[in-house]
């Protein structure tokens, strides 16, 4: 059965919308705006490390503050046997309050339809560093207190 052009649209916009939620909640440090837009098991990669839900208080509070601007991600719902799950890049430039570094790259997401919409179940980042390399960062770049 083929997604009509109508469903395959509304999906495309409420990705859209969850992806915009996630950059304005981590804008704000608004760290249950930001859970909410993942999957209970739903995951964050960087740094080397893949970070469970439970971590991302830490991990959001551990990041720099400052404007979390992306840009319109490439999303792919998955072909017609599957309307429940979907992938996409979404581009990102990060620029730091204090002195206004930029940070860029994107993330590399699934998707899945859930219950109470479509939610991120899996978020990695890939950061563009100045040499040209695109790589998920330096490992242990967060530490935890308690560890």
């Amino acid at each position: 059965m083929s997604r009509n052009d109508a469903s395959r649209n509304d999906d495309l916009i409420e990705i859209e919308q969850l992806l915009a939620k996630y950059a304005v909640t981590m804008t704000k440090g608004d760290t249950d705006g930001v859970v909410s837009v993942f999957t209970p098991d739903g995951t964050y990669s960087a740094f080397g490390e893949v970070y469970p839900l439970d971590r991302f208080p830490q991990l959001v509070a551990a990041a720099p503050k400052g404007l979390f601007l992306t840009g319109t991600a490439l999303i792919d719902l998955d072909g017609e046997s599957d309307n429940d799950t979907a992938t996409g890049t979404q581009p990102l430039c990060f620029i730091d309050h204090t002195q206004q570094d930029m940070r860029i790259g994107y993330y590399n997401d699934t998707y899945v339809r859930t219950d109470v919409g479509w939610r991120l179940r899996t978020r990695a980042m890939t950061f563009i560093r100045r040499n040209g390399e695109h790589n998920s960062g330096r490992p242990h770049a967060i530490s935890f207190t308690g560890e």
